[in-house]
């Protein structure tokens, strides 16, 4: 397959497209620099479409921090581009509170690798204010393979020669657990990218796909119908299936095994820290609101984390990111 990424060109908005007149911007920063905040509507940009996991994240949260501050937070789907398009437009927004970004780990890490312009760089432009850590993605096998275990799996694509393994992009974590169990197992094991997860699982509903991996909500249609066997979990366990070991309790060895992702917001760089924190305490009170926790309920995920631990799992996962991602060999686009 090839390693080019087909990615649509994106024009990037000017900040004209959506900026307040020049002097209530300045006033709404300064008001922000004193602990000010908010003194008008907040837009929350979602860089992934409506009703997926992000989408759903960004609603719950932004109602939630509505309530709380007295002013009326907006989502706004800015979809395209891996998140680029979204998360661009945040980048160049006014400093002061009033435009938050909410995507994933893909936007906030990924990108600088599998693009040469994103539109935007994540540590000079970006601030991460929160983040809910990713659940636990699981490895899911055809029956038809008879895998229940990763030592199956592997047995399995050797006896086969080359074996199929559905991703949902390429460049994703699917794609880069290929990779690294190819390198540790010597195996030839194929990537088959699709354009989201929904389709991906259809493949394996069809029958089409020896493997695939995602979250355990979108897998609950191959699960249910009997059309897949979990035999692993990417990083950590996941509660509703406790049996079911991770990569690494089943001897997978890299270092990729250990990172688990995440969703959360940003603000633009120089947004003052009163503010960034605030809404960081804000991100976590709102882990014991009950839309919010049936939020989490559903994709089995994990609360909200303040803004020291935010930046110190960024830190910590960032390296291993890239390192994987560039192993890859994938051709920016």
């Amino acid at each position: 397959m090839s390693k080019k990424i087909d990615r649509r060109h994106f024009i990037a908005a000017g900040a004209g497209a959506f900026a307040m007149p020049f002097v209530s911007r300045s006033a709404s920063a300064q008001a922000a620099s004193q602990g000010t905040w908010p003194t008008r509507q907040i837009r929350m940009i979602c860089s992934y479409p409506a009703g997926g996991q992000t989408d759903l994240l960004a609603r719950a949260y932004g109602e939630f921090i509505s309530k709380q501050v007295g002013k009326t937070v907006v989502v706004e789907n800015k979809p395209g581009a891996s998140g680029a398009i979204g998360t661009a437009e945040v980048a160049r927004a006014e400093p002061d509170g009033h435009t938050i970004l909410c995507s994933i780990s893909t936007t906030y890490i990924i990108n600088r690798v599998v693009m040469k312009n994103p539109g935007y760089d994540m540590d000079k432009d970006l601030t991460l204010v929160s983040v809910i850590p990713g659940a636990g993605l699981l490895l899911v096998a055809n029956p038809k393979t008879g895998v229940k275990t990763l030592e199956d799996f592997v047995a399995f694509a050797r006896k086969s020669g080359k074996v199929n393994f559905g991703t949902y992009s390429a460049g994703s974590a699917p794609h880069m657990t290929i990779n690294e169990l190819n390198k540790q197992y010597g195996l030839n094991i194929e990537p088959i990218h699709y354009r989201g997860e929904a389709p991906m699982w259809t493949g394996m509903l069809e029958g089409t796909l020896d493997a695939a991996m995602g979250s355990y909500t979108a897998a609950q249609s191959v699960l249910q119908s009997d059309r897949g066997t979990v035999f692993a979990v990417h990083s950590k366990k996941v509660d509703t299936i406790p049996t079911i070991k991770t990569l690494p309790e089943q001897g997978a060895t890299s270092k990729f095994f250990t990172v688990s992702g995440f969703t959360g917001w940003a603000v633009p760089k120089a947004t003052p820290q009163p503010v960034v924190d605030r809404l960081a305490e804000l991100c976590v009170a709102a882990n014991n609101d009950p839309k919010v926790k049936e939020v989490l309920t559903t994709f089995v995920l994990e609360p909200a984390i303040g803004f020291k631990e935010t930046n110190e799992l960024y830190q910590r996962e960032l390296p291993i990111w890239i390192e994987s991602a560039k192993s890859l060999g994938l051709e920016p686009a």
